[in-house]
C-alpha cells in the first residue's frame, strides 16, 4: 500500500478519543496520594478504560468505512460514565461504583456483539470479541470490598491470558469457533425440523484482517493523549504557585521529559527503537506492551503534577515511586518490544536495560533530594534513550515523520 493509500484515523475515531482524554485526566488525579492498594486499584481502573478503547479501536480497524457510528458513540458514552465515576471508586462508600461497573460491562458486551456481527473472528486479540474476562466483572456487582476488586483483577488476568494464548494459535481458535457454529447450526436444524421451517446455512468462520499502519497510528495517538495529560498536569499545577528558581527548574525539566518521550514516539512509534532487522509486531505482544507503556506514562504525568506544586522539597515516598516507577514501566515495555524486534545488543545493554533500572534508582532516593532534581535526573534518563542511534541511520538527528520506524501491531 502506498503512502497515498494508507488509511488514517477517521474524524469519528478522533472524536471518540476526546472522552479518553478526560478519563486519563481523572485517573491521573487518583495517584496524587498513592498507597500500594490505591496503585493496584488504579491499574484495574486504567485497564477497564484501556480495554474498551482497544476493543473499539480494533473494531474500527477491521470494519474501516463500515464502522457503525452508533457503536462508537455508545462506547464513548460508557467511557464518559466511567470517567465521571472514577473519583468515587473505593471512596465514600463507592457512591458511583456500580455505574462504573455497569458502563464497563455494557460497552464490552456491545463491542463484542458488534464485532461478531461483522462475520469475522478477531484472532489477533480475541479477548476484544469473546470477552473472556467479563464474567468476574458481572459477579463483582454483588460482591463487597475488597472481593469486588479481586474479581476485577481476575477479569484482567483472564483477558490478557486468553488473548495472548489464543492469538498465538489462530488456526486452532478458528477451528474451535467453527465447531461451535456447526453445533449451533445442527441445533437449529433439529428445531426447525419440528417447526417445519428451514434453517439458514452455517456461516464459515473467517479471520479478521487488521490494517497494521492504521493500528500503529491509533496506538501512537493514545500515547500522545497521555503525554498531553502530562502537559496539562504541569500547566495546571503551575497556576497559583510561587515561580522561583526551583519552580523554573522543575518546569523546564518536566517539559523536557515530556518532549523527550514525544520525540521517541514520533521517531520510532510505540516500539521506541528500530532494530536492524525490524519486523511486523504481533498484536499479542504490542497490545500488552502498549497497556504497560501508557499506564506508566499516566503515572509519570501524575507525578509531574505533584512535583510542580512543591519543587524545592523532597517527594513523598509514594509519589517518588509513582513518578520513577511509571517511567521505568514505560521503558521496560519498550525494551521488551525492542527485544522482540531484534534490536541490536548494544542498544539492549547500553540503552534498554539501563533506562529501566535508572528510574527505579531515582525513585529510591526521591525522598532525600529536592523534587526538581528528581525530574532532572529522569530527564537525563530519557535523553540517554534519545541519544541512541541505529548504525544504519546514525547520521539522522531529527524526526522526519510520525510513521517512520513504527512497529506494526
Amino acid at each position: 500500500m502506498s503512502e497515498a493509500e494508507e488509511r488514517h484515523a477517521s474524524w469519528l475515531e478522533l472524536f471518540f478519543d476526546l472522552v479518553v482524554v478526560v478519563a486519563v485526566a481523572q485517573l491521573a488525579q487518583r495517584l496524587r496520594q498513592p498507597t500500594w492498594a490505591e496503585v493496584g486499584l488504579w491499574v484495574l481502573m486504567y485497564y477497564a478504560v484501556w480495554s474498551i478503547w482497544t476493543t473499539l479501536t480494533l473494531y474500527s480497524n477491521v470494519r474501516a468505512e463500515r464502522t457503525r457510528t452508533r457503536a462508537m458513540l455508545v462506547g464513548m458514552f460508557c467511557i464518559a460514565v466511567m470517567a465521571a465515576a472514577i473519583p468515587d471508586v473505593a471512596r465514600d462508600g463507592g457512591l458511583h461504583e456500580g455505574w462504573f461497573i455497569a458502563a464497563y460491562i455494557v460497552c464490552r458486551v456491545g463491542a463484542s456483539q458488534t464485532l461478531q456481527q461483522s462475520g469475522t473472528i478477531l484472532t489477533a486479540w480475541p479477548a476484544a470479541q469473546l470477552g473472556a474476562g467479563l464474567l468476574p466483572w458481572v459477579v463483582s456487582i454483588w460482591a463487597d470490598q475488597p472481593m469486588r476488586y479481586l474479581l476485577w483483577g481476575l477479569g484482567l488476568a483472564l483477558d490478557m491470558a486468553f488473548a495472548i494464548l489464543r492469538s498465538r494459535d489462530p488456526q486452532r481458535l478458528i477451528a474451535v469457533m467453527e465447531r461451535q457454529v456447526r453445533r449451533l447450526y445442527a441445533r437449529e436444524r433439529r428445531w426447525d425440523g419440528v417447526a417445519g421451517t428451514t434453517a439458514s446455512p452455517a456461516r464459515k468462520v473467517v479471520a479478521a484482517v487488521l490494517d497494521p499502519s492504521h493500528l500503529s497510528e491509533r496506538l501512537g495517538l493514545f500515547v500522545i493523549i497521555v503525554l498531553g495529560e502530562a502537559v496539562a498536569q504541569v500547566i495546571l499545577a503551575s497556576s497559583g504557585e510561587t515561580w522561583n528558581w526551583q519552580f523554573a527548574l522543575a518546569a523546564l525539566a518536566g517539559f523536557g521529559l515530556i518532549v523527550a518521550l514525544w520525540w521517541l514516539t514520533v521517531r520510532f512509534g510505540i516500539n521506541t527503537v528500530v532494530g536492524p532487522s525490524e519486523r511486523e509486531m504481533k498484536a499479542y505482544v504490542a497490545l500488552p506492551a502498549h497497556f504497560v507503556m501508557t499506564a506508566g506514562l499516566t503515572a509519570t504525568a501524575a507525578g509531574l503534577g505533584v512535583v510542580i506544586t512543591s519543587p524545592g522539597t523532597p517527594l513523598d515516598v509514594g509519589i517518588g515511586w509513582v513518578l520513577g516507577g511509571g517511567l521505568a514501566g514505560y521503558f521496560a515495555a519498550s525494551t521488551v518490544l525492542g527485544v522482540v524486534a531484534r534490536a541490536e545488543r548494544r542498544w539492549l545493554w547500553l540503552w534498554g536495560v539501563p533506562c529501566v533500572v535508572a528510574p527505579l534508582v531515582v525513585a529510591g532516593v526521591a525522598w532525600l533530594v529536592p523534587a526538581w532534581l528528581v525530574v532532572a535526573l529522569l530527564l537525563g534518563v530519557a535523553l540517554w534513550r534519545v541519544a541512541y542511534r541505529p548504525r544504519q541511520d546514525a547520521e539522522e538527528t531529527l524526526p522526519t515523520s510520525g510513521g517512520e520506524g513504527t512497529a506494526s501491531a
